[in-house]
């Protein structure tokens, strides 16, 4: 992809952190046209609940496309309660197969406090190996910060923080104004 077809992908860091029982999602609020900040407090972090069980999406990309994936994924997980990694699956099959759909611009974090997966439009459902995982223009930086941390005293919450102050310190796409949610087994 161009950055002439899809600028949206200068514009956020979302990272997920899973330590000590918890999962943690975290990004930024600003939202850049270009190289203008149009928005710094933008939520990119959602808690959806599909039939009453919770998951926490966080996203990166063009918002627009990002809402209808989100809405996809809840109707996936009404369709399989509980069963977060099916309806990743399955979202991620249709995104790849829908000739509406494979135009969207956009990449997924969401976790049900046990699994945590990146979802693309390429079909990728992918689990991190770390325990940390994240997206977005910034999302390397945040990705190594927090790795450097997963071994420290630190949990969840202040590891994503951590990272996504090293982030926003070297990203000019990505602002320190965070939505934290957080997520149990």
């Amino acid at each position: 992809m161009t950055d002439e077809k899809f600028p949206g992908w200068h514009g956020t860091t979302i990272i997920g952190v899973r330590k000590g029982g918890r999962v943690v999602v975290a990004g930024d609020g600003q939202v850049s046209l270009g190289q203008t900040v149009i928005k710094g407090t933008a939520r990119k972090v959602r808690r959806l609940s599909p039939g009453g069980r919770e998951v926490v999406a966080g996203f990166a990309g063009s918002t627009a496309d990002a809402f209808t994936l989100l809405e996809r994924l809840e109707k996936k997980l009404e369709a399989a309660p509980g069963q977060l990694a099916r309806a990743c699956v399955e979202l991620a099959k249709d995104w790849r197969m829908d000739k509406y759909l494979r135009n969207l611009e956009a990449m997924l974090i969401v976790t049900d406090g046990a699994d945590l997966y990146v979802i693309t439009g390429a079909g990728d459902v992918l689990e991190p190996e770390h325990d940390v995982t994240a997206i977005g223009s910034g999302g390397n930086y945040a990705l190594a910060a927090a790795r450097a941390l997963m071994d420290s005293e630190h949990d969840a919450e202040t590891i994503a923080r951590k990272a996504m102050a090293i982030a926003a310190d070297i990203c000019v796409y990505t602002n320190g104004n965070l939505t934290v949610e957080s997520i149990s087994k």
